[in-house]
């Protein structure tokens, strides 16, 4: 094993910029990919789950106690991948490094040298033992998979039944079965495939020319209450069908007659500009009636849309004809003799498919008095859950719009479908091939409800969780999950067959897993692993409130344990009453009041529950063991919650990386509180007999770790918030390591209190660098940027937390939440209310700098004795240089020249700091050209 007191290569050095670049990629990556088995949210990469669990296995050669045979052995090891290694422990310490990056690629990772060289690497610093990897929160399976990958032992557990049947077939099922399951699961789904084509085909049929609908654009409807109207109103957030340049199609309206009878109908046509696109008729749940143009308010499109039970069904009379419900807007087919995708109007003809699936349910409902083969009923009745205020907490938004049961998110048809898939698979009788085609069934479930968009840019079908949570969709797509495209059982099942080849390949004789896991479902506050048994826990928590993973993955069990009742966790071990996932004990912040008795979750809730997970961590990790804590939240009170559990419990932090795990179009797309890097807090047990600290030394270390430590990601191209708490690691191991740290006179320091001393070192070491001249400052003061005013200082520091890799002008109107902007400016003393509506605007607790173009009012009327900031000015003058005044820009700068340096220096360093493209940076530049010299 590593001997005890010896670093690990994540103790010392990490390759955060080459890492990033393959995790980012990874979020790519989709065949064969094993996070295309069912959805999982927030899963992490592999690629940065590998390069992790990599460099903390592995010892550091450039330490005194790393084993001299470990540092021969790696040496040979590298040659087999590398031309060659300079000479020297430091040098071999460089190579392993470069080895953790370049492994942490897609490609390589299934190389079968690379594999050898990556388990034989552990082999030798742990003595041919495999080390055990334990994850407490495994979720998607991303951590104990690439332990798998690496020749480890891996312990998971989780909660959650839908996370524990993707864990298994992952780590238990397919290391083992992987080949044999292929060809199994093929077989199999010929017949069902056949099975389910007899039994639907009838409900998706083809057209009469052949050609074959693929999806059905739907729109939901209400009637207009304007007097002597009561129109019909579709909901459309948009008339686009394709966007794609050389292919626009878009449909238009046309009213038939005129009030209560009036018939709208819609026609599919190539537009030859933007401007030939009708409107939308809905914005912000406010519906525009096509005939007369009155708007119906919100409360009462979600009054008449709940009297529909959300409105996606179509409203039949007994023969057939469509009297109400939503309407149909066009049809997407494919073939015969076409290229891509073909857009058709709606025809009567349409409808009779929806009718005859009505029919077919209903006589399906009836002829089992409702209950399936499961015991349970045909179609899921389970509510989704809900606060005290009667709206969908824990990601839904869809109760006030009558989606009260589960089944209220999936039209008639959709429930056809999905009734005789799990009906299959209930009847299958190979329990692994039934598990498998379970996952299919959530991926048919994910892509087959009334929730989904069709995208105008890429001519496809989006699912429900383009998002966290599952807000209603106006027009929805629909799937046709028999024609060979998005939404099918078929081509849900040949994405899991490309999991199990990938997985199953014979790598010159290396297979890709090396042995199978074990997969438990467990408490992470109740490890059911002994004292001491692990060598690394590496784990990624849940993040405080950002997603409700358990209320999430209903949507998805409620069809699933009909599907696999023997075999799907049914219920709750820990509440008995519930008969949807595990609640009471997931560790995330929910302060909402259900209705169904769960424990509201405050913050010290949520601290408690981190400390008690961190505290089994400690236990059963090996006294030299390492563990490794993911966390990416913008939430300040997040990480303190998780800090603070993670310190009571008994680890020092030893290192910090911040690497890059999201895709900016996300991020932007989302607009939220996630970061586009992920921190890893490498993380030791704390001794038992660690002393007490000094406050004043702790107080004396902390400005220079913070500054180097900023110095160093910047090099790594880290930036903004992301850089802000990739920093707060490093400064939590001068706090961590002793067992509390005290004042002269005995006072406990709280690790809130040293956080806010964490915060202000941060902001002013940035301050320094943006502001000031730019070198380190020692003695924490603010160096060269104290001598702007609180204004400019504001402005510097908020620019600085809003850059990152890819800003751009958006960025820069995202803003940032009170809570990160109180936390920076308190300790500055800067005062956020002096500044309002000035400077900054703060609207439903998110913070965003005042245009330059608004300021116009404000610096005609300066504030207080009428004196002007250096910003001000700055500001003025760009103004000045915006409407073309260049007499009076000249003037100003004169002035500003013979006033002294600040100015210049000031407007530099703003310019340095604006994302590229904004209108703030052109005006800036462009003033700046014109300062005397």
């Amino acid at each position: 094993m590593v001997p005890r007191g010896c670093r690990r290569l994540a103790e010392v050095d990490f390759p955060v910029a080459d890492v990033s670049r393959h995790a980012v990629h990874d979020k790519t990556v989709r065949h064969g990919h094993p996070s295309t088995l069912h959805i999982w949210w927030a899963r992490r990469p592999l690629a940065s789950c590998r390069a992790m669990l990599l460099a903390l296995l592995l010892p550091d050669p450039a330490d005194a106690n790393c084993p001299v045979e470990f540092r021969s052995a790696a040496r040979d090891l590298l040659l087999r991948v590398r031309s060659g290694i300079a000479d020297g422990d430091v040098a071999l310490r460089d190579a392993l490094n470069r080895f953790v990056a370049d492994f942490a690629s897609w490609e390589l990772s299934r190389d079968p040298d690379w594999l050898d060289v990556s388990r034989r690497l552990i082999e030798a610093a742990h003595d041919g033992a495999p080390p055990l990897v334990v994850d407490p929160f495994s979720g998607g399976g991303a951590i104990p998979l690439e332990g798998l990958r690496l020749g480890c032992d891996s312990f998971a557990s989780d909660l959650n039944p839908i996370a524990l049947l993707i864990l298994r077939v992952l780590l238990e099922e397919l290391p083992r079965h992987a080949g044999e399951l292929t060809t199994q699961l093929e077989d199999w789904t010929d017949q069902a495939d056949a099975t389910l084509r007899d039994s639907c085909g009838d409900v998706y049929p083809h057209d009469v020319g052949g050609a074959v609908p693929t999806a059905y654009l739907w729109s939901r409807t209400i009637r207009c209450e304007a007097p002597d109207c009561g129109a019909e109103i579709p909901l459309l957030r948009s008339c686009w069908l394709s966007r794609k340049p050389k292919r626009l199609r878009a449909v238009r309206y046309h009213v038939d007659a005129a009030g209560v009878n009036s018939r709208i109908r819609f026609e599919v046509f190539t537009p030859e500009s933007a401007d030939d696109v009708p409107e939308g008729t809905v914005v912000k749940a406010r519906g525009r009636c096509l005939v007369c143009g009155s708007v119906v308010a919100p409360d009462r499109v979600r009054s008449q849309l709940s009297e529909q039970r959300g409105g996606a069904d179509v409203v039949f009379d007994s023969q057939g004809t469509r009297t109400g419900g939503a309407t149909l807007l066009a049809v997407v087919t494919t073939g015969p003799g076409k290229i891509g995708k073909q857009f058709r109007s709606a025809e009567d003809a349409d409808y009779r498919p929806a009718w005859l699936a009505t029919q077919e349910l209903d006589e399906l409902v009836s002829q089992a008095n409702g209950v399936g083969e499961s015991g349970l009923s045909l179609i899921p009745d389970e509510a989704p859950p809900q606060d005290g205020t009667g709206s969908v907490g824990g990601g839904y938004r869809t109760r006030k719009y009558g989606l009260h049961t589960f089944g209220d998110f999936f039209t008639a048809r959709q429930k056809l479908f999905l009734v005789r898939v799990t009906e299959l698979i209930r009847r299958c009788d190979e329990p692994r091939v039934a598990q498998l085609a379970a996952l299919g069934l959530g991926k048919v479930v994910m892509q087959c409800n009334s929730l989904c968009r069709w995208n105008p840019s890429g001519e496809s079908l989006m699912n429900a969780f383009g998002r966290q949570a599952l807000p209603i969709v106006w027009d929805f797509a629909e799937a046709a999950p028999l024609a060979g495209s998005t939404g099918g059982f078929d081509v849900a099942i040949k994405w899991i067959g490309k999991v199990l080849r990938e997985l199953s390949r014979e790598n010159s004789g290396i297979p890709p897993l090396a042995r199978a896991g074990q997969v438990e479902q467990a408490d992470a506050c109740e490890s059911p692993l002994p004292d001491a048994s692990a060598q690394v826990w590496f784990t990624d928590p849940p993040y405080y409130d950002s997603v409700p993973y358990s209320d999430l993955s209903d949507f998805f069990y409620v069809w699933l344990k009909r599907a696999l009742p023997e075999r799907l966790i049914r219920r709750d071990p820990w509440d008995d009453r519930n008969g949807l996932t595990p609640k009471q004990r997931e560790a995330v912040r929910d302060e909402q009041n259900h209705l169904d008795g769960r424990t509201k979750k405050t913050a010290v809730w949520y601290e408690q529950a981190m400390q008690r997970a961190f505290a089994e961590g400690r236990r059963v990790l090996e006294p030299d063991g390492i563990g490794t804590v993911v966390f990416a939240h913008k939430s300040t009170a997040g990480w303190e919650s998780l800090l603070s559990g993670l310190v009571q419990a008994g680890w020092i932090v030893t290192a910090s990386w911040p690497v890059a795990t999201e895709m900016g179009t996300r991020l932007r797309a989302q607009n939220s509180a996630v970061l586009a890097t992920s921190i890893h807090l490498v993380c030791r047990p704390r001794p038992d007999d660690a002393g007490v600290g000094d406050w004043s030394e702790v107080l004396r270390e902390l400005p220079q770790r913070v500054s180097e430590r900023l110095e160093y990601l910047q090099r790594e191209g880290i930036a903004g918030a992301d850089l802000v708490f990739a920093c707060i690691g490093p400064a939590l191991e001068i706090f961590s390591r002793f067992r509390t740290v005290e004042t002269v006179d005995g006072r406990e320091i709280a690790l809130g209190e040293y956080l806010e001393h964490v915060w202000a070192a941060v902001g002013r070491a940035a301050l320094n660098r943006v502001l000031g001249s730019g070198e380190s400052s020692t003695d924490g003061g603010a160096g060269d940027s104290a001598s702007f005013e609180e204004d400019a200082r504001l402005t510097g520091l908020f620019l600085w937390q809003l850059q990152s890799g890819d800003a751009d002008a958006a960025s820069l109107r995202q803003g940032l939440t009170y809570d990160v902007v109180r936390r920076f400016a308190q300790p500055l003393g800067i005062r956020l209310d002096e500044w309002e509506d000035r400077i900054i605007r703060t609207e439903k607790g998110v913070v965003r700098l005042v245009p330059v173009k608004d300021r116009r009012k404000s610096l005609s009327d300066p504030a207080g004795d009428g004196e002007t900031t250096t910003l001000d000015r700055v500001h003025q003058a760009m103004l000045f240089q915006s409407s073309g005044e260049a007499e009076h820009l000249r003037e100003l700068l004169k002035q500003e020249v013979r006033r002294g340096p600040q100015f210049v220096r000031l407007a530099n360093a703003l310019s340095a700091l604006y994302p590229t493209g904004c209108d703030e940076k052109r005006l800036l530049d462009a003033m700046l050209l014109a300062v005397p010299k």
